[in-house]
């Protein structure tokens, strides 16, 4: 949820962000007059509460014969106390509904546009070159007995999959040489919860334009995450923090799911777009005034995952139009897919600024001892469709793939993944 006071002071500031989104601007004007709706709403209340507190202490000190009619009156008042109550609730409950519709406020600088609209900032090692006919990591997959797509459908449906052997290895190695790195980095390691209550949920904003990814048990009012970031994000959530010292920062490993809404036909080979999968997340509670150096610095790590298994990788400034509606800027890691001739998402980080700590009432105190919320800041550092990249690489004409020198202490030493006969 963006500031309410930032709304009503600066309603252009936000119709600029919206716009940069492609998003309605007349939503604003609905917040703002939620807003002032809300403020006389409850002005009228806590007026006729004052009301009501002065004319009880009347009541008391009446006479005897006055007090019957005082009493009748004080009980009128009474009901128009709880009917502009009850005006005050409704009003909140109006704006709050308003003012979630609006998107972050999107950081100066960020691209306008959607989906195809973002800036290439850089890209990092040599796309690789091979004097055969390369495989796709599926094919690799299936000839290392890594990847087991036909029984995932027949005990899970499509889109889901087995890793078995090296590839259930490969995971882990992968996983643990990210958790590594998140540790020197001061991350406290979580295995989260991956299923949500509703408030959780839509306090980090995912229930907004892209529910229908999301999967809902309705007989339990739960829903199960796409990412550990809801789950990072609630861990605090009603608490008032202490980030004086330096950021809150956790490294969120689960199971997650998607259902994919939406993406029929599109990347249906192989286990880049799944509904099923594991990752490692990295998560930071910040004083928001050091909200972009820390993002730089969880990009920088993302850098040096992919750099250290060898891939070659531009970053991207994601377009506000694509960003979601929680993030003020994202930035996305795309590797390259040597049979797809294309870069494809890894990894990204995004800036949350103060959007979920609203929502969630998630503070820090500040000089004078009042509260303001945190920031928030996640990212992804390793997750299964990683695998993809690694296996398209680092292949050898035979079928092998070359492990990476630096997941190769995870496992065991292994130098070469062979081909099973």
């Amino acid at each position: 949820m963006i500031d309410p006071v930032l709304l009503r002071e600066n309603p252009d500031l936000v119709k600029h962000s919206q716009e940069l989104r492609g998003e309605s601007t007349a939503l604003v004007d609905e917040a703002v007059e939620a807003d002032a709706s809300r403020r006389a709403a409850i002005t009228e209340f806590e007026s006729l509460r004052a009301e009501q507190n002065a004319f009880g202490k009347q009541v008391a000190t009446a006479p005897k014969d006055q007090k019957a009619a005082l009493v009748a009156q004080a009980q009128t008042l009474a009901a128009s106390v709880k009917a502009a109550n009850q005006r005050a609730n409704d009003a909140e409950t109006a704006f709050t509904e308003a003012v979630q519709r609006l998107g972050n406020i999107v950081i100066d600088g960020v691209p306008a546009g959607g989906e195809d609209d973002y800036i290439v900032l850089r890209e990092v090692g040599e796309i690789p070159a091979f004097g055969f006919e390369p495989r796709d990591h599926l094919e690799i997959g299936e000839r290392l007995d890594a990847i087991d797509m036909s029984r995932g459908a027949k005990v899970s449906g499509a889109r889901f999959h087995y890793l078995k052997g090296v590839g259930a290895r490969l995971e882990l190695a992968l996983m643990n040489l990210a958790l590594d790195r998140a540790l020197a980095q001061g991350f406290t390691p979580l295995i989260t919860p991956t299923l949500v209550r509703p408030e959780i949920m839509q306090g980090t904003g995912f229930l907004g334009a892209h529910s229908e990814e999301i999967y809902y048990l309705p007989d339990d009012e739960l829903y199960l995450t796409g990412t550990s970031e809801v789950a990072l994000a609630g861990y605090h959530a009603d608490e008032i923090l202490d980030v004086s010292k330096g950021p809150l920062r956790y490294a969120g490993w689960s199971t997650c799911y998607r259902r994919e809404a939406g993406s029929h036909g599109k990347d249906t080979r192989g286990i880049i777009r799944v509904h099923q999968f594991n990752k490692l997340e990295m998560f930071s509670y910040i004083d928001p005034a050091d909200a972009e150096a820390e993002h730089e610095r969880m990009l920088g790590w993302q850098e040096g995952m992919l750099q250290s298994l060898g891939l070659a990788y531009r970053v991207i400034d994601t377009a506000a139009g694509d960003l979601g509606s929680s993030a003020a800027r994202k930035y996305d890691v795309e590797a390259w897919v040597p049979t797809q001739q294309a870069y494809r998402e890894l990894t990204s980080t995004s800036n949350c600024t103060t959007f979920q700590a609203r929502r969630l009432d998630i503070r820090h105190r500040v000089e004078g001892g009042k509260t303001q919320p945190v920031a928030t800041l996640n990212g992804t550092l390793a997750t299964t469709r990683w695998i993809v990249a690694i296996l398209e690489t680092h292949q050898q004409e035979d079928g092998s793939v070359v492990v990476p020198e630096a997941l190769r202490p995870y496992l065991g030493g292994l130098e070469v993944l062979e081909p099973v006969a």
